[in-house]
């Protein structure tokens, strides 16, 4: 989408998508999401509408220290990781099944 974006496997856990409005976004859950707008409401907010309601979050950059953002981008390309392996074995297994019919 033009802007630059971080990913793992080929797929996104952070993007500078809103670094104009002074924003990273970090690609969690909604539980991770929860966590980090409760602990520190000053530097993370839900992105608005569906993407947000997902788990997508801005981060304040201007707001958040190195080890802040580091933490934050961490579990953001933890959480992508495991979801790739989850999807991976999802795969897997639909086509081991697929397999077996034959």
């Amino acid at each position: 989408m033009g802007a630059a974006d971080f990913r793992v496997g080929g797929r996104i856990f952070a993007t500078l998508a809103s670094v104009k409005e002074g924003y990273g976004n970090l690609m969690l859950t909604p539980e991770h999401q929860r966590s980090f707008v409760e602990e520190q409401p000053e530097i993370f907010l839900a992105i608005h509408g569906g993407w947000g309601r997902m788990g997508a979050t801005h981060i304040r950059l201007a707001e958040a220290n190195e080890d802040v953002l580091t933490g934050a981008l961490l579990t953001a390309f933890k959480l992508r990781v495991e979801m790739n392996q989850k999807a991976g074995k999802k795969k897997a297994g639909t086509s081991t099944r697929s397999r077996s019919k034959h």
